[in-house]
């Protein structure tokens, strides 16, 4: 089907390619510019009996400390197509897995494509967003996505997944649910799907989609619900993350993260109202003010609440950490990101992220689950 690209053995650290800056090097590492490429050097792998990991951004991963012993696949490749009717009734544009995200959401803003913006400054590649249905600030991709072409490695074939195949949820879907199969061992990677393309659709307005997100509509001194200019919107958001160390700045520490390193727990009504009482019990005479925040799901009896609230209300700050010295710790902007203060290993993102986990289950009974990728280790 093509030729596939030369591969280093065991000379780049995935620290080097990934943005939490940790992890050792694969044992093998194979660079795709092209679908082809990115195709024969899975299919070689598989037919060797080795294990696999595909890299976009790194913006999702840790890696172990060991490295990965099988083959690291780095998709690079390029290029959006949009059809020139695609104007009439949408926009319909085609997107390369390897394609940084970012600047495809630059892009849509710059030609008048409206219904990305909120994803602005998200680092990573875009094949990687359908996996765990990227979203921020009232947007996920699920709202766009209207197909994802994978290479399918059980069936040995290309084949196109639309929306309604995805089975998209908050932080979730089919391509992530098979990322990890159920007789792996703790952190194998096992993906039956790869990203070839994203084909979003987006709509022909110079105006973003209605704000949805409180502080933003603050941030743009706009209404719930109104729409502004495309490059508006962005500017706010790519400012709201930037205040929060979530826009990538290498001599920022705070950035060396994988932003948001756990999900917001989805919970039984009863279990948030347990929740509830906890914190007003631990909160003496500002019991009022220790509520946790409460946002609807698309089941009456779930509730999200926010995993920040509760790990700081466990006692768990800004900074965490940080201001000990020690290589790994939160964020001094956002106590949801953990971050390399400089010299962390993969172990001591590990061991700060299990000491959050179990503090936030000890104080609230509520076990947080973490969002990026954990290759050769385990929580």
């Amino acid at each position: 089907m093509g030729h596939t690209a030369a591969a280093d053995v065991g000379t780049t650290p995935l620290a080097e390619l990934t943005t939490m800056r940790v992890g050792g090097a694969a044992r093998r590492l194979v660079t795709a510019t092209t679908e082809a490429e990115l195709i024969d050097a899975v299919r070689e792998a598989d037919e060797a009996g080795e294990q696999l990991l595909v890299v976009g951004g790194g913006s999702n991963l840790v890696v172990a400390d060991e490295g990965f012993p099988g083959t690291v696949v780095l998709v690079r490749t390029r290029g959006v197509a949009v059809p020139h009717d695609s104007a009439c009734g949408g926009v319909s544009a085609t997107v390369a897995a390897g394609e940084n995200w970012d600047e495809v959401v630059a892009h849509a803003c710059e030609q008048g494509w409206s219904g990305i913006e909120a994803l602005s400054g998200i680092p990573g590649a875009t094949g990687a967003t359908p996996v765990q249905n990227v979203g921020a600030y009232g947007q996920e991709v699920a709202q766009t996505i209207a197909s994802v072409r994978v290479w399918d490695r059980d069936q040995g074939r290309v084949r196109t997944l639309f929306s309604a195949d995805l089975g998209f949820a908050y932080r979730h879907s089919v391509l992530k649910e098979s990322m990890v199969g159920p007789e792996a061992t703790p952190g194998a990677v096992t993906p039956r799907h790869v990203v070839l393309d994203v084909t979003f659709s987006l709509r022909p307005t110079e105006l973003s989609q209605p704000i949805r997100y409180a502080a933003l509509a603050d941030g743009l001194g706009v209404e719930l619900g109104e729409r502004v200019p495309l490059a508006d919107a962005r500017a706010a958001v790519l400012e709201q993350r930037g205040r929060r160390g979530m826009v990538l700045d290498a001599p920022d520490h705070d950035t060396w993260s994988c932003g948001s390193f756990f999900t917001n727990p989805i919970l039984p009504r009863e279990q948030l109202e347990e929740v509830r009482a906890r914190a007003a019990a631990g909160a003496g005479e500002d019991a009022d003010a220790a509520v946790p925040p409460m946002y609807p799901t698309d089941t009456e009896e779930l509730v999200k609440t926010s995993a920040a609230w509760l790990i700081e209300h466990a006692g768990f700050t800004k900074g965490y950490a940080t201001r000990e010295g020690r290589p790994a710790g939160l964020s001094t902007k956002h106590t949801l990101a953990l971050t390399n203060r400089g010299s962390a290993r993969a172990q001591d993102v590990v061991e700060l992220a299990r000491e959050v986990r179990d503090g936030v289950e000890e104080s609230f009974g509520v076990r947080l689950v973490n969002e990026p990728v954990l290759v050769g280790l385990s929580l």
